[in-house]
């Protein structure tokens, strides 16, 4: 089982080995390994074929001068089990090289679990570090270090179902959208079409943070701001989570738990994804993409972060880093900007994601990606994740009832939050 304790020891192990090889020296486009003996693997939690296909491009386009390199590995690992793979591949000693990371960062980087890459990233020959948004590197720096790489800034948006409102003679006026029109017309759809109203996409009344992207429309939050605190019981909280209460029992525009409903099958009128999702769009039907609906407390927006870092405990650190300096640099920043949203202030125009992007438009990625990424909220994450979102469902499991009384059992997501969060 994996353990931080168990993680502490292997990459203090590993760093030690490190510093002792004197590897840290090392020019950012050099490396002290014989040719060919170097294998490094990734791992990832994507299957799409394009995906995988730009990264093995990517990778071929690097080994190629690099003598040193004899293969580089994406090993895709499902994403509903991803960081208990992960973790269980680094404390037996299996560990990649380089890893995609979400909500696992805090963890990785409390553990000192990744290698720091700033001095690296800065000494790498038109790295361009300075272009980096300070926004969109928060999540993953400590102690004024970078500690991995902000691949994917995906904002979530609200994605439109135009020939459901159609049919159900219903008008949008983007101008000053809000959550309480999205549930009025979301009822009238499902009431004259029988689809779904709006869905908050991978919530499923099961991954609670994914309603981050509805209840910080009435400025409320998980859990204070030094992450000590639970604050489901707010009077903000209440209100949003009564909203959404509301929407599933009483209002109908929003499925109920137990209903499997998939927009992009053309199921629902609206739902909330990121702009990434956008590549399951397939021309069955009208859509257009909307920042996210105005909610009591006005504007806001939220994005979902992945980054990629490499471990201590890889038997390549030098080789890994320098790969990842390569596979985040301005060009190839640019053909990943495809399908994930980079961090580079240089790519971030309409007009510059458009040009690798098939499905939305340069208006498009300007209104829901570049004109939301500066001062977006990102979906709540702590330390020891998985405690936190299981305890967290336990409790909150007990609101999606018709008669759920809705500050009980936010009160009782505090009791429940507040022993993991004070550790």
């Amino acid at each position: 089982m994996f353990t931080r304790r168990k993680l502490l020891a292997l990459t203090f192990a590993a760093v030690a080995g490190l510093a002792a090889s004197g590897c840290s020296a090392a020019s950012p486009q050099t490396s002290s390994a014989a040719p060919g003996s170097v294998d490094l693997r990734m791992t990832v939690w994507t299957s799409n074929k394009d995906q995988l296909a730009l990264l093995d491009s990517i990778a071929q386009s690097y080994k190629a001068s690099r003598p040193a390199i004899k293969s580089i590995t994406f090993d895709s690992l499902p994403f509903a089990d991803y960081n208990s793979t992960l973790t269980t591949q680094i404390a037996g000693g299996n560990s990649p090289d380089l890893v995609w990371m979400g909500d696992l960062s805090k963890d990785l980087i409390s553990a000192k679990a990744l290698v720091p890459l700033t001095d690296r990233l800065k000494a790498t020959p038109e790295w361009g570090y300075d272009d980096l948004l300070e926004s969109v590197t928060a999540e993953f720096s400590a102690d004024g270090q970078l500690f991995a790489y902000p691949f994917s800034n995906s904002p979530f948006a609200l994605y439109v179902n135009k020939d459901l409102l159609a049919r159900a003679g219903q008008k949008l006026d983007p101008a000053g959208l809000t959550w309480d029109r999205v549930s009025a017309i979301g009822a009238a759809v499902h009431s004259a079409t029988g689809k779904a109203g709006f869905v908050v996409r991978d919530f499923d009344y099961s991954s609670w943070n994914m309603l981050a992207t509805v209840w910080t429309g009435w400025g409320a939050s998980a859990w204070s701001a030094d992450g000590k605190t639970c604050t489901f019981n707010s009077p903000q909280m209440t209100d949003a989570m009564r909203f959404l209460h509301d929407a599933a029992f009483v209002d109908k525009s929003m499925p109920g738990p137990g209903t499997k409903v998939d927009f992009f099958a053309g199921d629902a009128a609206f739902t909330v994804a990121q702009v990434s999702r956008a590549s399951l769009l397939d021309g069955s039907f009208a859509f257009d993409v909307l920042p996210l609906p105005k909610g009591p407390a006005g504007a806001y927006s939220v994005i979902g972060q992945a980054g990629v870092g490499v471990l201590a405990s890889s038997r390549h650190v030098e080789e890994a880093t320098n790969f990842l300096a390569y596979l985040t640099n301005p060009e190839n920043a640019r053909l990943l900007a495809q399908y994930f949203p980079p961090p580079r202030a240089s790519l971030l125009t309409g007009d510059k994601l458009a040009e690798n992007n098939k499905k939305l438009s340069a208006a498009q990625l300007q209104s829901v990606v570049v004109d939301q990424l500066r001062g977006a909220v990102t979906l709540p994450n702590h330390t020891n994740p998985a405690e936190v979102a299981k305890r967290g469902k336990a409790a909150l499991d007990a609101l999606w009832t018709e008669k759920a009384d809705v500050p009980a059992v936010l009160g009782s997501v505090c009791a429940a939050l507040d022993p993991v969060l004070a550790k």
